[in-house]
């Protein structure tokens, strides 16, 4: 199987804002855990990445036939981009949304997800393992 990880808005700066909620660990040194244990399992994954949503939503676009499944962070995008929503429902490829914090038990407007009715789950919460989790959902 072949997997897509993409992260959104600030993600890049992970490790370097907001330690106490994301972590110490940048996304590079993340990826590159996701990139081993994906192999581990036999899989192949690229990441993407990119602060401007007009690109998270042209490299939706061009994931049918490509992979198997997407793992996406889409950061505060999140919890207003319609043009992401639309995006994730104009493709035949799963998307799992995925959040490194607990974003239900943080400040009231990170609580609604306009992604999460078109994607196939959601995994919050579990910081980097997220991300780890989301991936083994797909080949379980």
């Amino acid at each position: 199987m072949k997997f897509l990880v993409m992260n959104g808005v600030n993600l890049a700066r992970t490790g370097r804002r907001e330690r106490g909620v994301y972590g110490e660990e940048t996304l590079d040194a993340i990826e590159e855990e996701i990139g081993a244990f994906v192999r581990a399992h036999g899989h192949e994954v690229d990441f993407f990445r990119s602060d401007l949503e007009g690109e998270l939503c042209a490299k939706l676009g061009q994931t049918d036939g490509v992979y198997d499944g997407i793992v996406l962070n889409a950061g505060a995008y999140t919890h207003y981009s319609y043009a992401i929503r639309d995006a994730i429902a104009g493709i035949g490829v799963p998307v799992v949304e995925v959040h490194m914090s607990n974003v239900c038990a943080r400040e009231e407007f990170r609580k609604k997800s306009v992604l999460t009715e078109v994607c196939r789950g959601e995994v919050l919460g579990f910081g980097k393992k997220s991300y780890l989790l989301a991936l083994e959902g797909f080949w379980l």
